[in-house]
């Protein structure tokens, strides 16, 4: 799914407006019927409802909302508050619910009044949307602070107030990130047709909760139209990517892997590189480790080949990369002189593009001039401490770290897999996926290991760096929600993964079209 910038969306609302056509206040009451219908099928019948409504068009949705929630069963105040300015459209709404509800509306220009309110209250925010450039102040500020300091169930619409829809939180003079109190709280918060990017960076959790977007029918030949850097990556983008597997085709069809991960002590790195890689698709693997990790890896999987370095506990030599049509490098081997000479030799004679994570990537970054022979289109797998310590000096915040990824993707050639909650995918033609796959119990060891596994399946069969950089993580994620069927966020663990890939496959693929006369 694309999604715009906040500038862009506003180009979208203008075009649908126009072309549609529909007017403004309309499309604004369209808005406010889907929250209205989130809200009736989410909060119990007679609850008591407060509603924050501002001064521009986010004003103008909560009071369309209050409107139609206050000929229902709900007890409903609202509160606008402003500055003696309103938008057209906020106007428009406020006279309709005066004419429909004259006692209803309470508003509040200077100083605020807190209301008073029962604990079990439902607070909706619809002070300010997503074109808000700078902090809020005054009678806002006090309000937002007074609905964080509730306690009651808050539901924000489009956006919480007071959140930037690109920015992160504000920097201090000397550069730090600043703790921002001006920022509504939501425990859940419905976006019109797209999410924001706010939306998807860890900063902003707190504030934005759990996020629903809602399809307002934005014009779609303007959604089509209109060039954006990012996506978000959900099952009807993947499901084309899944090539359909042919019948007469054997184990050398799907492609030879080459997984070189492990040093003494590490050999569970390989196991589940290797198992994600064959539960991928991949029609051989091959795992090349210290000979003292022989035993563990072919007893855990009888179906790799094993190729033992030459050196006891670590990884020093390569030899015959030309056999692989997919290498990943870097699980659990250690950062030893040894092995990272090992790398450097390897990145020097390797053409096609490969997988690098875990200590690869620390390797090069203890050695940054191997940056210049990674091949183009390679796909690199950092967490964001290793992407870090690829650029030598940190990131500011994640807005940051986002920005140095697409240039880093862009300059050097290669796609960058930013791990993480919607972890980013940045390509080297400036393109920003997210992906909406994945749950916090995928937090634990191991599972980084077995994303590098399936990347390099997916690679071997010949789906291309991108294809597999989305594929790949989609379906990482995809397996991970499917493990807590059986497992909570707290048991889960990396096995529990592999161990959800067929079924994963099985969900995704796209369904056959029935043959007809």
């Amino acid at each position: 799914m694309k999604f715009f910038s906040t500038s862009q969306t506003r180009e979208l609302d203008k075009f649908t407006i126009e072309n549609e056509p529909i007017a403004s206040i309309d499309l604004m009451e369209r808005a406010a019927q889907k929250v209205y219908v989130e809200v009736l099928r989410r909060v119990e019948s007679n609850r008591n409802i407060l509603i924050f409504a501002g001064p521009g068009n986010n004003g103008g949705d909560a009071l369309a909302l209050a409107r139609m929630l206050l000929k229902s069963t709900f007890n409903v105040q609202v509160l606008l508050l402003h500055n003696g300015k309103l938008s057209a459209d906020c106007e428009t709404n406020r006279q309709r619910l005066l004419d429909r509800f004259p006692l209803a509306l309470n508003e509040q220009t200077i100083n605020f009044k807190a209301p008073h309110i029962e604990s079990n209250t439902v607070i909706i925010d619809g002070l300010f949307g997503s074109g808000l450039t700078r902090p809020l102040n005054g009678i806002f500020a006090i309000a937002v602070k007074w609905i964080n300091e509730s306690d009651c169930r808050v539901v924000a619409i489009d956006i919480p107030s007071g959140l930037q829809g690109e920015e992160n939180l504000p920097l201090t003079p000397k550069g730090e990130q600043e703790k921002n109190t001006k920022i509504i709280k939501a425990d859940y918060t419905f976006s019109f047709q797209f999410p924001k990017l706010a939306f998807l960076l860890p900063e902003n959790a707190e504030f934005v909760g759990k996020w629903e977007v809602l399809d307002i029918g934005i014009h779609p030949q303007a959604i089509a139209e209109t060039e954006t850097a990012f996506y978000y990556l959900e099952k009807s983008d993947i499901q084309p990517i899944i090539k359909q597997r042919p019948t007469f085709s054997h184990k050398g069809t799907f492609g030879h892997v080459l997984i070189v991960a492990g040093s003494y002590g590490m050999a569970g790195a390989s196991v589940l590189s290797s198992k994600a890689a064959l539960r991928s698709g991949a029609g051989l693997v091959t795992v090349h480790g210290p000979s003292s990790n022989r035993t563990i890896v072919q007893a855990n999987i009888p179906e790799v080949i094993f190729y033992a370095d030459e050196n006891k506990n670590t990884i020093t030599k390569l030899s015959k990369i030309e056999n692989y049509n997919a290498i990943a490098i870097g699980p659990g081997i250690g950062t030893s002189i040894e092995t990272a000479n090992m790398l450097e030799q390897f990145l020097k004679q390797q053409k096609a593009p490969c997988i690098l994570d875990a200590d690869a990537l620390n390797i090069i970054s203890q050695h940054p001039h191997l940056l210049e022979y990674i091949p183009k289109y390679s796909i690199l797998t950092p967490h964001p401490k290793e992407f870090e310590r690829l650029l030598v000096k940190g990131c500011k915040n994640s807005f940051e770290r986002m920005q140095k990824a697409s240039e880093m993707a862009q300059n050097r050639n290669v796609i960058i897999v930013l791990k993480g909650a919607h972890t980013l995918i940045a390509t080297p033609d400036g393109k920003l996926y997210f992906n909406s796959t994945g749950n916090s119990g995928m937090a634990t060891a191991g599972t980084g290991d077995v994303l590098t596994g399936i990347l390099a399946g997916l690679l071997s069969q010949g789906y291309t760096p991108e294809e597999t950089a989305k594929l790949g993580v989609f379906i990482h994620g995809y397996a991970g929600n499917l493990a807590l069927k059986t497992e909570s966020e707290e048991s889960l663990i990396a096995s529990d993964i592999i161990c959800n890939l067929g079924e994963t496959f099985r969900a995704l693929k796209l369904q056959e079209q029935s043959f007809q006369r």
